[in-house]
């Protein structure tokens, strides 16, 4: 299901638990929290945990999880769908944004 900015406001806490997978269909976490500005009343990150450890390091996937700009997020339904930015990011590709870790 694509995102609908326009439809009305819904839980946010329904995002929590929600797998994360790129748009090629590759395993990246699961939401654990997310990052909010509260200023303009807007998601502005997904913090995973759970990482896929082929997309992120042993250090990463252990302790701290990654945080996702939301702004990746392609879709939202029985799981989260982000770009594929996140296999970029992780075979070498130079990004103007990298995934927080």
């Amino acid at each position: 299901m694509p995102i609908d900015r326009d439809a009305s406001p819904q839980e946010i806490t329904s995002l929590v638990g929600r797998e994360v997978y790129s748009n090629n269909g590759v395993y990246v976490g699961e939401v654990e929290d997310l990052r909010l500005n509260l200023d303009a009343e807007a998601v502005t990150g997904l913090a995973l945990h759970q990482l896929n450890t082929e997309l992120f390091d042993a250090e990463t996937t252990s302790s701290r999880g990654a945080i996702v700009p939301y702004r990746w997020v392609q879709a939202v339904g029985d799981v989260v769908i982000v770009n594929d930015i996140v296999e970029r990011v992780r075979n070498g590709e130079p990004e103007t944004d990298d995934v927080v870790a």
